[in-house]
């Protein structure tokens, strides 16, 4: 059980690396592609390095007038 621990805790700080290299952190978040890109790009870990470059697109439901 420890190894398996060990083993996501990286794949996470892999993810969170690899989205800081990218410029996602820096700035104002606007939208919630910006949060869902970050999201999946931590997610994705060491597979970011491999070539794989997450994009998610959403739409938030906007008030009634």
């Amino acid at each position: 059980m420890r190894i398996a621990s060990l083993v996501l805790i990286v794949w996470l700080i892999a993810g969170a690396v690899a989205a800081g290299q990218r410029g996602y952190y820096s700035g104002q978040v606007e939208g919630c592609n910006q949060v869902a890109t970050i999201g999946v790009t931590i997610l994705a870990g060491p597979l970011n390095y491999l070539g794989m470059n997450p994009k998610i697109a959403c739409q938030t439901p906007q008030p009634s007038k």
